[in-house]
């Protein structure tokens, strides 16, 4: 397919790159042009705008890091929603920006999926991030090839893009709550003078979970800085998280608990750490 992909962080340039290995014709947008130009190597087309990217182009990727960034590259000056491009967006967004984006995009007659994805950058690079897309079957299936240039696995979440959103959030939002829970087992079997990555294994063993053996190793040897996935982003998540139950009438009282303890992380000065430095917020609770 001819595509565009706009954002290339530590995640889209992977996915980006990903696509071109996939077969895939990607013209390439970032704000900041350099990022867009190391892909020219790997035979990327670099844009100096997000309309020149979506030109004549079938479908246009997004990868940014909120709703503000999302809004300003659809509706801004020159943005996707001046072309005739179907819109995936991989953005992890509000349930409320879904929407507004799937009727902005339906008055201009355009298409959009919400494609939200899970994964680290070393899954994006390694093709392994898991899918999870929203929106009308027939644009699904026409952008199939999209989602297998860049993923393991595809989800379909519904028929409503807004419904990937809400399972993307609520994803994360599981991922947060093993993130405290090691967090809090952690400084325990600290305190009770057991080596944290004797637990680890044997959590290991029982649980058998990539997700808890990758996560768990980084708590377990405090790696946060660089970060894979920023404090302040997962902050925004659980933020989003919060705001959906409370759409949807649903209480999450764990989720709470989670904001709170990342509010007193960013207070501390560990907005730009990895999530999981929320462990530091625990071991001063205790006393570490």
């Amino acid at each position: 397919m001819k595509l565009a992909f706009l954002g290339l962080g530590h995640m889209g340039s992977a996915m980006a790159r990903n696509l071109l290995r996939g077969g895939h014709q990607v013209t390439v947008y970032n704000r900041t042009r350099q990022k867009a130009e190391a892909l020219a190597a790997d035979g990327a087309r670099v844009a100096g705008t997000p309309a020149e990217a979506c030109n004549e182009c079938e479908a246009a990727l997004t990868m940014l890091s909120d709703d503000r960034a999302v809004e300003e590259m659809v509706f801004g000056t020159g943005g996707i929603a001046s072309s005739n491009a179907i819109h995936i967006s991989c953005s992890t967004i509000s349930t409320a920006m879904a929407r507004r984006l799937a009727a902005a995009h339906a008055a201009r007659h355009q298409g959009y999926l919400s494609a939200p994805v899970f994964g680290r950058p070393e899954a994006a690079a390694a093709k392994k991030l898991v899918v999870v897309a929203g929106g009308p079957a027939e644009l699904i299936e026409r952008c199939r090839p999209v989602f297998d240039a860049i993923g393991r696995q595809t989800f379909v979440a519904g028929s409503e893009p807004w419904q990937a959103n809400a399972l993307k959030l609520c994803g994360n939002f599981m991922i947060a709550s093993m993130l405290e829970t090691f967090a809090e087992a952690f400084t325990t079997m600290r305190k009770a003078g057991v080596d944290p990555h004797l637990f680890l294994d044997t959590m290991s063993a029982l649980f058998a979970s990539p997700v808890y053996a990758s996560y768990g190793r980084i708590l377990a040897d405090h790696q946060f800085d660089p970060a894979g996935f920023a404090l302040t982003l997962g902050l925004k998540d659980v933020r989003l998280v919060l705001e959906t139950a409370q759409e949807c009438a649903s209480p999450m009282p764990f989720a709470s608990l989670i904001r709170d303890h990342m509010l007193a992380a960013l207070a501390q000065g560990q907005g730009d750490l990895d999530w999981s430095s929320i462990l530091r917020v625990v071991e001063r609770n205790a006393g570490l």
